[in-house]
């Protein structure tokens, strides 16, 4: 067998592994799709006449607001996932299962993989999830063509593959799964620090450089205006750029930290 069809398989393996973890120990997955959810309706039924007059600076109107509001949460849906896999990873770390595969005929990378790959796939159907719960309380994207959905779907899965790998080395280089639990958090707490539930422009100016510089931002901007056709001007790129080199910084540091652990 060549060594790509050994890793093809290995990591087919390791994947099967991770998707049967997440559904015998559903409690975690659970958990960090339920906050979405509640924040998608705490804002829209609590908050959602409020927001919408402020950002409108009219009446209030609800509908507009749940429109805004549901690219952001998507994206927040995608950083809370992710703190999952730094913490599963950190659980195979420190439990022993790396140190016993080690000793076995198998290809080194698929460990990491399978964890990308399942984690991706957990981001993806999460956002489909947390998109239906926004279909339902009337969220609508009748202008966008079929391009731009799948410009959509790819940008979810490249930002889900991005911060996946950035997990995945958080969960390498803590020590325990309450360590990683806890580094992960900026990877929810950044969206609202974004333009997810207001627009820039309306904070602080001091704090605003905040909110502009972070991949939260440009990503949600860019999912934005391929959903609602609004304009998303050097947002596309940024994305991009940020998408890729999260996710390039991420594998590097995870496969570095993987091949030197002793653990």
């Amino acid at each position: 067998m060549s060594t790509f069809a050994l890793a093809v398989r290995d990591s087919h393996t390791m994947l099967r592994r991770n998707l049967l973890h997440a559904r015998r120990y559903p409690s975690m997955t659970l958990n960090l799709l339920l906050t979405p959810i509640m924040m998608l309706l705490l804002f829209v039924y609590i908050f959602g006449d409020v927001m919408s007059a402020g950002i409108g600076g009219g009446g209030a109107n609800r509908a507009d607001y749940i429109a805004y509001l549901v690219p952001g949460i998507m994206m927040m849906t995608i950083g809370g996932t992710t703190i999952g896999t730094a913490v599963s990873v950190s659980m195979d770390m420190t439990e022993g299962i790396i140190a016993r595969f080690r000793t076995m005929a198998i290809h080194r990378g698929s460990v990491l993989v399978g964890h990308v790959v399942g984690s991706v796939l957990q981001c993806v159907m999460s956002v489909v999830l947390v998109g239906a719960v926004a279909v339902a309380i009337g969220f609508r994207s009748t202008d966008a063509t079929v391009l731009e959905w799948l410009a959509a779907f790819g940008l979810l899965a490249l930002f889900a593959t991005a911060l996946t790998w950035i997990a995945v080395g958080m969960g390498l280089a803590s020590p325990n799964a309450e360590a990683a639990s806890n580094n992960a958090t900026p990877l929810i707490l950044l969206p609202f620090l974004s333009s997810a539930f207001i627009p820039v422009g309306t904070m602080p100016g001091w704090f605003q450089p905040v909110a502009e510089y972070q991949p939260f931002t440009p990503a949600i901007e860019t999912l934005r205006g391929l959903l609602l056709g609004t304009e998303i001007g050097n947002s596309g790129w940024l994305a991009l750029a940020w998408c890729l080199g999260l996710a390039v910084l991420g594998y590097f540091w995870s496969t570095s930290k993987f091949n030197s652990d002793p653990k």
